[in-house]
């Protein structure tokens, strides 16, 4: 019933209606389609029955309102809210100009809320004019569920990060900051900024089922923080890393840094992390891996995804430009080339350990047959205990603060999709599973650069600084 859309009018100083000058004026739809939609008629039910108490019979005349308990009409059948659960076959086709998609959380494959959530979505494109919209309420989602919520959270930060294209997904999260603690001195203040404009959550209550020790902390931060905790097999939480970042820093040319490579061909991700030696800062240099909308194996035209390889060489280059790199570990991946059947990886890293070899401080493999300046092969069992030590020295720096990166968006995302994996030698990181999209090689290229940093640091062929500045002789007389 209300100035729902806007009327592609301005408002001007004396606007009569009282909209501020500037400000764009709306006016009512005239036969608005509301759908509430939900994946069970509980969840309906918690948002139509409030309307009952939200007219006036002034109102409930004027506009001619008649509430039912799964629809309202209004102005004698022309605008309607309805409520709609789990049927995407019979959501085909609606002419919705309003969708709300409610506790998307709870919307996963096995009670076809994916399918639900993809109807409404065309439903909203095919609208006159692309004129629809659609509008999703969600708690934290449980990470690893799949839900409707964490796809829409993934493709926010995807187009975020520059990984997807930004196709107009507007999303605000009140979410408790990733230092915020759930002890007593924290709560009230947190929860305050948290619950936002739902005045009707009692704090002194929060509190108390915070602190009551029968409730995991992980169910607290994930309710009352609003916190999306991590998944049980995580090797970090979101609010854990995101506690390290520092904005205000970032690599300068000249800086003393190492570098660590993560090479693929196709299927995964190639990544390039530096680590700055002063401050042990985390950056990375780039991340290549196959955009979101290529082709299909069977589509017409099919060209396979490969790593561009010269683009990646630029990279390098420019770092050992503008860097004094002391170390640069190079992992080629296992991935075949297809013309002449090398590693994908070898003749560039070759190059590389050949250019710039004999200014690094410390080299891949000291001696040997197989001596490298750059060439560090994660296949070989010595280098995957000294990798799998690195993860245990990196989650530690994490949670102890000690480790600090400047906020890149894809090494965030690869940090959050690492899970624990076990070998021989302890807790190392692994995909989710081996066909995964979620790819973690940034979070592999942040963990070896620190590595790297730690080597030259514990390194007793490390010179020493040699003090410098000016003396001053003063003469008494």
């Amino acid at each position: 019933m209300g100035p729902a859309r806007w009327s592609g009018v301005i408002a001007d100083f004396d606007d009569p209606d009282g909209v501020p000058e500037g400000q764009p004026k709306g006016e009512p739809h005239p036969e608005a389609w509301v759908q509430v939609a939900a994946v069970s008629k509980d969840q309906t039910r918690n948002t139509m029955i409030i309307f009952g108490s939200l007219f006036t019979k002034e109102a409930l005349a004027e506009y001619s309102i008649d509430i039912g308990k799964e629809i309202i009409y209004a102005r004698k059948g022309l605008a309607r809210i309805e409520a709609v659960t789990s049927s995407p076959r019979a959501l085909e086709g609606g002419r919705t100009t309003f969708t709300l998609l409610n506790e998307t959380h709870h919307w996963i494959e096995s009670n076809q809320g994916h399918e639900m959530a993809a109807t409404i979505e065309r439903n909203a494109t095919k609208s006159a004019d692309g004129a629809a919209r659609t509008f999703a309420i969600t708690n934290a989602f449980e990470p690893g569920e799949d839900s409707v919520a964490e796809q829409t959270r993934d493709a926010y930060e995807a187009a975020e990060a520059g990984r997807a294209e930004d196709t107009g997904i507007l999303y605000d999260s009140l979410e408790a900051p990733p230092e915020a603690k759930l002890t007593k001195p924290w709560l009230e203040k947190v929860l305050l900024a948290v619950r936002g404009d739902s005045d009707w959550l009692n704090i002194p209550r929060l509190i108390k089922s915070i602190l009551d020790p029968r409730n995991p902390p992980s169910r607290s931060r994930r309710f009352w923080y609003n916190q999306v905790v991590a998944a049980e097999d995580a090797w970090l939480a979101r609010y854990e890393w995101d506690a390290c970042k520092r904005e205000d820093l970032s690599l300068a040319d000249g800086d003393e840094v190492v570098l660590f490579f993560d090479g693929s061909k196709s299927d995964d991700a190639t990544g390039l992390c530096a680590c700055r030696m002063s401050d042990g800062l985390v950056s990375a240099l780039g991340v290549w891996q196959k955009p979101a909308n290529w082709p299909a194996p069977n589509s017409p035209g099919y060209v396979p995804y490969r790593v561009p390889r010269d683009d990646v060489h630029g990279v390098v280059e420019n770092a050992f430009a503008r860097f004094k790199v002391q170390a640069f570990f190079a992992d080629p991946g296992s991935g075949q080339d297809d013309d002449d059947g090398e590693m994908y990886w070898d003749t560039y890293i070759d190059v590389w350990g050949q250019t710039w070899g004999p200014k690094l401080a410390l080299r891949s493999v000291q001696s040997g047959p197989k001596a490298h300046a750059v060439r560090w092969d994660m296949r070989d069992p010595r280098n995957q205990e000294t990798f799998t030590e690195a993860v245990k020295r990196t989650h530690a720096d994490v949670l102890e603060r000690t480790l600090i990166h400047d906020g890149h968006k894809v090494l965030r995302t690869h940090v959050i999709n690492a899970r624990r994996r076990t070998n021989r030698w302890g807790i190392t990181i692994g995909k989710e599973h081996r066909e995964s999209a979620r790819k973690i090689d940034l979070a592999v290229c942040a963990i070896g650069a620190r590595m790297l940093r730690r080597m030259i640091l514990n390194s007793p062929k490390r010179p020493k600084k040699k003090a410098t500045g000016r003396g001053r002789v003063v003469v008494l007389r």
